[in-house]
């Protein structure tokens, strides 16, 4: 957390309060404009230039994260008050020195090193919580990943250790998908795939995410609230729709808020923490845990008041700002004002100079359109979203759906206009 509670000062000034985010994706985006809203100065670094955050920050760096002389260089020169990781392929050890020297680490050094990690997130569930996961292998090599699925049964899921949004994921169903969840884990993974992790596949009723947003209190104590938990599903292991409030019984809603709690205490500091969960027969099973603003929780970029949404709460928490909620069976409940559900855009094509249009058929009443200004368009690469309210989240989700699925790319590269689901086609293909 920022040192001095209540006190920002204006931007491009002496005094002013800075933020440095390590990537500036879509999400680091939006934790910039919200910072921005509070005045506070902002930095973005990414690998690729222009990057969405990149876009609209005071100032913008581009170079390889992972290299430790880079990022040392920006960080003296910049010296912000908070650094907060936003993407997994980083120079996680220099964490830790940075927050010796001093510096703030959002929400800490060991929780980023930690959660951006999945031996290490699945270790710390399995070991340090209470809270039930799924059985799991490790494997290095294609003899000792076949093994490992032997072991585990069909069907199962192997992983790259250090990734995010799919890549380098394959839901395989027999030994013949081994070698292509090997390669695909190796060459696909965005942080590191020289081990996988294997996972026993569970029939989930609901994939949940629950936004655990840790911060202080008016005594400075710190606390957890949570926001109600966000229903989601996948396709090969990306997100592509999510929902809020879930639809989850009560005991099972206290018993997500329970294990949230427990995993983001394990992991400490502040911040807004995205908990990766399972429900099975009303058994709630921890999966992965993300130290930042997740990517399905950006349905509340809708759901909540104006400065609220999950990057809206993680900059409040980083600030040491009041977040308000209600006590609900125990917990803190930061409730949402209407149901509401998000859903991707997908890039049906490849090239640079991505343009967009049918947004007058898109936007209907309650829908909201977020493209998030990428460059470079690949098949496949989330390049948007909407996000719909409803009366309840499953008329939310039709209505983002079929928003979604109105719009139409082009590219330089493939000047013909084409809608997402074509994407998906060109794959099978």
């Amino acid at each position: 957390m920022i040192t001095k509670r209540d006190e920002l000062f204006a931007p491009l000034t002496k005094k002013s309060t800075k933020i440095m985010t390590l990537g500036a994706g879509e999400l680091g985006r939006e934790v910039i404009i919200e910072a921005m809203r509070l005045g506070i100065e902002t930095v973005a670094l990414d690998r690729y230039q222009n990057a969405p955050g990149q876009q609209v920050a005071h100032r913008a760096y581009t170079g390889n994260l992972k290299d430790a002389g880079f990022l040392r260089t920006i960080i003296e020169k910049e010296k912000p008050d908070a650094i907060i990781p936003e993407i997994e392929a980083i120079n996680l050890d220099m964490l830790f020195e940075l927050e010796k020297e001093g510096y703030n680490v959002i929400p800490n050094a060991f929780a980023t090193y930690t959660a951006m990690h999945r031996e290490r997130v699945r270790e710390l569930i399995a070991k340090k919580t209470d809270v039930p996961t799924s059985r799991y292998l490790y494997a290095n090599t294609p003899e000792e990943l076949e093994e490992a699925c032997e072991k585990l049964g069909y069907p199962c899921w192997v992983k790259a250790i250090m990734s995010s949004s799919g890549h380098g994921s394959t839901f395989v169903e027999s030994k013949a998908d081994i070698k292509k969840a090997f390669e695909n884990a190796r060459t696909k993974a965005r942080g590191s795939g020289e081990k996988m992790i294997v996972e026993e596949h569970i029939p989930f009723d609901i994939e949940i995410t629950e936004l655990a947003v840790r911060h202080q209190d008016e005594n400075g104590k710190t606390i957890t609230s949570f926001p109600k938990p966000l229903g989601q599903y996948q396709i090969d292991g990306d997100y592509h729709s999510s929902w809020q409030p879930a639809e989850v019984s009560e005991n099972v809603e206290r018993e997500i808020y329970r294990a949230a709690e427990k995993i983001t205490t394990a992991l400490g500091g502040v911040g807004l923490f995205g908990c990766e969960l399972f429900v099975k027969n009303g058994k709630v099973y921890g999966n992965e845990c993300s130290p930042r603003p997740h990517d399905t929780g950006m349905v509340t970029f809708a759901t909540h008041q104006a400065g609220f949404s999950e990057c809206g709460l993680h900059v409040r928490a980083v600030c040491g700002l009041p977040i308000p909620s209600e006590s609900e069976n125990g917990f803190n409940v930061i409730k949402p004002v209407r149901p509401g559900a998000s859903h991707v855009i997908l890039s049906p094509c490849e090239g640079w100079v991505p343009g967009v249009r049918n947004m007058w058929q898109a936007m209907e009443k309650d829908v909201s359109l977020f493209l998030f200004g990428k460059p470079e368009a690949h098949v496949n690469r989330r390049m948007g979203l909407v996000v719909a309210l409803a009366e309840n989240a499953r008329d939310a989700q039709k209505k983002a759906e079929r928003a979604a699925h109105r719009i139409e790319m082009q590219t330089m590269q493939q000047p013909q206009w084409m809608k997402q689901e074509e994407a998906r086609m060109h794959l099978l293909r």
